[in-house]
C-alpha cells in the first residue's frame, strides 16, 4: 500500500510522542509500523510534560494518547475531535457543525443520533487509529459465583479481588 501511495521504500514519520508510562506500548506500535515501512523514533515524556505539550499543541507527527477521564461521547468529542478542543490539532467543518447542533439539541434521541453520525464520520475519516484495547482481568462466566463487578460503585473492574469466587463443582 505504501508503494501504491508513492513510498516504495516506506517513509520517516519522525517522532512518536507518548506518556512515559505507556512507552512499552509505544515500542510495540513502532515495531508494527516499521514492519510495514514506517520509521519513527519514540519520545516518551513524563506525564505532566506530555499532557502540557499535547494541550499546547507542541507535538507533531504521531501522538499516542489515552483518556481515563469521566464523560460520555459528547465530552470526548469536545476534547479530542471538535474545533477548539483542548487536544484538537485540526478539525473537520462538517463534524464541527454537527457537534454544535447536538450540543444545542434538547431532544435526547436526536442528540444521540447526531452523536452516532459524528462517530461514523470519525471512523470514515480515520481521525484516530485505535492501537490497543484495555483488557483488564475481570471474573465473569459460568463458573463464577461472585464476579465482584459492581461491588465498588462506579468501578468497572472486578474488585475487591478477594470477593471473586468460583462455583463449587
Amino acid at each position: 500500500m505504501l508503494a501504491e501511495a508513492g513510498f516504495p521504500n516506506g517513509f520517516d514519520a519522525d517522532e512518536y510522542f507518548c506518556d512515559g508510562s505507556y512507552a512499552n506500548l509505544g515500542e510495540a506500535v513502532l515495531d508494527n509500523l516499521l514492519a510495514v515501512g514506517i520509521r519513527a523514533k519514540l519520545r516518551p515524556l513524563e506525564r505532566a510534560a506530555f499532557f502540557s505539550g499535547y494541550g499546547e499543541k507542541k507535538f507533531k507527527n504521531i501522538i499516542q494518547y489515552a483518556s481515563g477521564a469521566f464523560g460520555n461521547a459528547a465530552t470526548r468529542i469536545e476534547a479530542f475531535i471538535a474545533k477548539g478542543g483542548t487536544y484538537v490539532y485540526g478539525s473537520y467543518p462538517d463534524i464541527d457543525e454537527l457537534f454544535e447542533q447536538q450540543a444545542a439539541d434538547l431532544d435526547y434521541k436526536r442528540r444521540e443520533a447526531t452523536l452516532h453520525k459524528i462517530q461514523q464520520l470519525m471512523y470514515e475519516k480515520a481521525i484516530t487509529a485505535p492501537i490497543w484495547q484495555l483488557a483488564f482481568i475481570n471474573g465473569f462466566g459460568p463458573r463464577v459465583a461472585e464476579s465482584a463487578l459492581g461491588l465498588i460503585p462506579s468501578y468497572t473492574y472486578s474488585a475487591p479481588y478477594e470477593d471473586v469466587a468460583l462455583k463449587s463443582k
